[in-house]
């Protein structure tokens, strides 16, 4: 196990639920949910310690949320502040390592197999980021130390709130032994039940099959599994880590029932969309409509072309016809939502293109000449 590399995993603690509570005081040791009232049909985004005590949990109906907790405050989400937040968190991170790979705004891999600030291991080197977050937010954080990303990321989520679990590369077997296997990564439910099938509930009972035995049952992901099996996880951290998709999606107070309702309300997503491409320089060739019935029924209905999707009019527009064609119309609907994926870096030749084009069709409308 030679030149082994040192891998953080940092999860922040109920972090919008905790930013709240630290932003109002009011708040703190109450039950608190942040996200849509039930009045509005809304959705937790996240909930305080206190209120998962009552068995409250994301993506819960808010109304559902208050049937399991009468007393529970609701917050309507502050984006703009757990982003500010988030990047001031991050800049923690990067007195540490240039090696950080962002999962979302409250969790992140670091790799610190040579820490920025020479400390002596890895655990001491997460235990001054904790530290440093609690001091210059005054929100706690719990972080796994391990040999790679896998073991990491179940060792965060061991001692929360506010823990620091080590796993070191003699405990890793035995540790992977203990797990039941839907804590294991990429393994979700219907394949846990395939696995519970064949007798296989822990790591242990999953270090006992072979490598071809998995892929005879898995497939391809079979290896993956084996390789979990035994603590090992080569992926890199990788600070490059380019998102999937970009996409904004809204509940509304009212069921939406006419196409012109629905029609008018995937305009502004679309702005919002084709805004979030251009911040990010990235077009995408992959348009996903996701549509919620008042029922709790969800689909989703892609489109994917030969040239990117930028503008807001090319998003809308597609977005139309995929509802069109999909929208069952007896049916309300209570969620729109548009993504863009299969994305690519906008090309700066393209865009110098594109502007010279839009500069000189300008001069000969106006009837100038560039001579």
């Amino acid at each position: 196990m030679g030149n082994l590399r040192k891998i953080i995993h940092i999860d922040m603690d109920a972090f919008y639920a905790s930013v709240e509570q630290r932003d109002t005081p009011a708040y703190q040791g109450r039950p608190l949910v942040v996200g849509g009232r039930p009045e509005q049909r809304g959705v937790v985004a996240a909930a305080s310690y206190e209120a998962r005590r009552f068995g409250i949990h994301a993506a819960m109906p808010s109304r559902t949320a208050q049937q399991c907790c009468p007393q529970v405050i609701f917050v309507k989400p502050r984006f703009d502040v757990y982003r500010q937040v988030s990047r001031q968190i991050h800049g923690i991170f990067r007195r540490y390592s240039d090696l950080i790979e962002p999962l979302a705004l409250d969790e992140a891999y670091l790799d610190v197999t040579a820490n920025k600030r020479h400390l002596p291991s890895a655990q001491a080197t997460a235990q001054a980021i904790k530290r440093a977050i609690y001091q210059e937010t005054g929100l706690t954080a719990s972080a796994g130390v391990a040999m790679n990303k896998f073991l990491a990321k179940i060792a965060s989520g061991h001692q929360k709130p506010d823990g620091l679990t080590l796993i070191t590369p003699g405990q890793a077997l035995a540790f992977v032994a203990t797990l039941a296997i839907e804590r294991f990564h990429g393994i979700g439910q219907v394949t846990a039940t395939k696995m519970h099938g064949l007798g296989i509930y822990t790591g242990a009972d999953l270090q006992q099959w072979s490598e071809a035995e998995l892929v005879r049952h898995f497939g391809k992901v079979g290896r993956w599994y084996y390789q979990l099996a035994r603590a090992a996880d080569p992926r890199p951290v990788n600070p490059s880590r380019v998102r999937k998709s970009i996409g904004v999606e809204r509940s509304f107070a009212r069921d939406l029932e006419t196409l012109a309702q629905l029609q008018q309300a995937l305009a502004p997503l679309a702005e919002q969309v084709a805004s979030r491409l251009k911040q990010r320089q990235r077009c995408g060739y992959t348009l996903t409509l996701k549509l919620k019935y008042a029922d709790y029924r969800q689909i989703t209905r892609s489109y994917t072309r030969s040239t990117p999707f930028e503008t807001s009019a090319e998003i809308h527009a597609q977005a139309t016809q995929l509802l069109i064609a999909h929208w069952q119309q007896q049916h309300r609907v209570r969620l729109l939502g548009i993504a863009i994926a299969n994305l690519q870096p906008v090309s700066p030749y393209t865009q110098l293109s594109l502007d010279l084009t839009l500069e000189t069709t300008s001069q000969v409308l106006s009837g100038q000449s560039s001579g």
